[in-house]
């Protein structure tokens, strides 16, 4: 699970829904959507199906709170890992291949030479079997088209964990139209407001001038820009009632350049109020059962260069 400092704690299979609902909104010219794009947004919704029984049983830390999914032991988190793509075999083959990929992604980064012997054996067990499982699921797919989907979902991973810890990021290796594009990711503080008072300035002047050239035409197109950006909200309204309601007070993020279709998405999950210490597992799983639920919610704007 995610730990954060203000006792809250979400599940990794919430940040997941997250990631699956960006998936969802994720598109346009700079940026195209992924393809096929129901298999990737259930890849995408469903890459940490693996943590769901370790979420449930969370371990205490030295502290007293769980471990985050970042301080489990590594040989835990490898058998995590070794069977979360096996879990989605039942619903998608091309899903189980992009859960199995973004496995073996996060792992070829770790020096498993620098690991215990026992853990590093897991860690090279893990890569050899899901290879070939890959082989498996892959036979007659684009090998382009899947690794595009790899990098996609990657990207998606780290954009949600870092809402969900409300910090900055920037998104390194995205697809995009031209190759690949780096994309800041920066809460709406200072500069993230300033950035989007700049770019509503910079969108009222222009439509003065078209005013002021073109008359009547363009206040049609004003309206027309009105009734577009109308639909947006519309649809980004929609996708923010079905994850938390849409009166939740909402963390705002600015990205730059903007890879969604939408001009602003709204995204949420639910985390649990889990307080502390707790003096052991018993007592801290039984204190997770009875957590209040706390929705969470962030509304996705474009940075200055939309």
């Amino acid at each position: 699970m995610l730990v954060r400092r203000d006792g809250l704690v979400v599940g990794q299979p919430a940040h997941a829904w997250v990631s699956g609902q960006l998936a969802r909104a994720w598109g346009n010219r700079a940026f195209p959507a992924p393809t096929p794009r129901e298999p990737f947004c259930l890849a995408a919704e469903q890459h940490d199906v693996g943590w769901a029984d370790a979420d449930l049983a969370p371990v205490a830390g030295p502290d007293g709170r769980p471990l985050s999914f970042m301080e489990q032991p590594r040989s835990v988190h490898v058998a995590i890992w070794r069977g979360a793509a096996r879990r989605l075999l039942a619903q998608s083959r091309y899903a189980a291949l992009l859960v199995s990929l973004h496995g073996t992604s996060l792992y070829e980064r770790v020096d498993a030479a620098a690991q215990p012997p026992d853990v590093g054996a897991a860690i090279a067990a893990y890569l050899e079997g899901e290879r070939a499982l890959q082989e498996r699921l892959s036979a007659g797919l684009d090998p382009a088209e899947v690794d595009r989907n790899r990098r996609l979902l990657l990207a998606l991973d780290r954009l949600s964990l870092m809402l969900c810890h409300g910090r900055a990021t920037t998104l390194e290796d995205v697809p995009a139209a031209d190759g690949s594009a780096t994309i800041a990711v920066a809460p709406a503080g200072d500069s993230g407001a300033a950035a989007e008072r700049d770019h509503a300035t910079e969108r009222d002047h222009a439509a003065e001038r078209d005013h002021a050239a073109e008359g009547d035409h363009a206040a049609e197109r004003d309206h027309a820009a009105e009734r577009d950006h109308a639909a947006e909200r519309d649809d980004a309204a929609e996708r923010d009632a079905a994850a938390v309601p849409a009166a939740t007070p909402a963390a705002r993020f600015v990205l730059d350049p903007w890879p969604f279709a939408a001009g602003s998405v709204a995204v949420g999950c639910e985390a649990r109020r889990l307080d502390g210490p707790h003096a052991g597992d018993d007592a801290l799983r039984a204190a997770l059962a009875a957590a209040p639920w706390v929705p969470l919610r962030w509304v996705l704007s474009p940075g200055r260069s939309r």
